[in-house]
């Protein structure tokens, strides 16, 4: 079933070439040829827009073009978003803190998912059983992302830090082939990967902690944001459509990730168990949850203790515009 854009959605034009006239000065800013926004594996609703061509069809009647880049993980994502080369990018709350904390000028502005989306994982005939059995292993993780994040909060767990471990950094699908051909023991996994790892491989998860992992969250380069406010709104509108289509629809979902991702149903059903979808709004319930994460990273060493972490994600997420697209 695809998916049609309500009428109120495709009619609001931002009146010729000009966006938004500014008090000071009284400058006319042209609306951008084109915006560049990412999609992730680990987003789902970033799937449907860009397998429908939603915002293409919302951002056609003003010329606005979309460039799609795929994230391989909140990591990539946050490099473009720092280098200004997409203006949206998917991320994990507590990864999105530590890239506002290094400086990256981001605005948590949506929530795609409240996932499980990582785990500790090992194969099956492991003899790792629990976190302090990692003591002195290889574990493969990808660095800044909310595996990394979950796996220093699990150490921690256990009274290990990452200084106990050995940390053998790799991207996502390079971690969970390092695991299942026996170059590390275990791996901070994501999914869809580590979906895949369970259904193909029989890899076990043998720490879960659903709480530790932070929201999904949709963020925004703050300049693009402040010289295109309606355009932002505009886009999150879509977003959220998509969104409840998504809930609305969740064999027509699965099979557009399917088709998206070149994945059996079967590890695509196991990833959409572990995402809830049923809220797009972001705000104190976002915040709460990333600032314990960051508490966590700064009690890890992870995170500088002097950084006042309420503060940089209070500053960090910004709820007006998932407020006024609906969400």
């Amino acid at each position: 079933m695809e998916l049609t854009l309500p009428p109120h959605l495709s009619r609001r034009a931002f009146g010729g070439t000009a966006l938004a006239l500014l008090a000071q000065p009284h400058i006319a800013r042209a609306a951008p040829a084109d915006i560049t926004i990412d999609w992730a594996t680990y987003n789902p609703v970033s799937i449907v827009l860009k397998q429908q061509a939603l915002l293409e069809r919302e951002l056609a009647p003003d010329r606005i073009g979309v460039r799609w880049v795929q994230s391989l993980g909140s990591n990539k994502a946050l490099e473009f978003l720092n280098a200004g080369s997409i203006d949206f990018g998917s991320t994990a709350g507590a990864a999105a803190l530590i890239g506002k904390i290094n400086g990256n000028p981001i605005k948590s502005i949506y929530v795609f998912s409240r996932p499980e989306w990582t785990a500790l994982v090992t194969m099956p005939n492991s003899p790792i059983h629990t976190v302090a059995d990692l003591k002195g292993q290889r574990i493969a993780v990808t660095r800044g992302t909310d595996p990394h994040i979950f796996l220093v909060r699990a150490l921690a767990t256990a009274g290990l830090t990452e200084h106990d471990v050995k940390l053998v950094l790799l991207q996502r699908p390079d971690g969970r082939t390092a695991l299942e051909r026996g170059d590390v023991p275990a791996w901070a996994g994501l999914d869809p990967m580590m979906a895949a790892a369970e259904i193909e491989s029989g890899a076990r998860l043998f720490y879960r902690n659903p709480a530790a992992n932070t929201w999904g969250v949709l963020n925004v380069h703050e300049a693009f944001a402040a010289e295109n406010p309606e355009l932002v709104r505009r886009v999150l509108a879509t977003y959220e459509h998509a969104r409840r289509w998504s809930v609305e629809h969740p064999a027509e979902l699965k099979a557009l990730m399917v088709a998206a991702m070149k994945l059996p149903d079967a590890v695509v059903a196991r990833q959409l168990e572990r995402n809830d979808l049923s809220s797009g709004a972001i705000g104190d319930k976002q915040a709460q949850t990333i600032i314990e994460a960051g508490k966590a990273l700064q009690l890890a060493g992870v995170l500088p203790g002097d950084v006042d972490v309420a503060a940089v994600t209070n500053r960090m997420i910004d709820p007006t515009y998932a407020r006024a697209a609906g969400a």
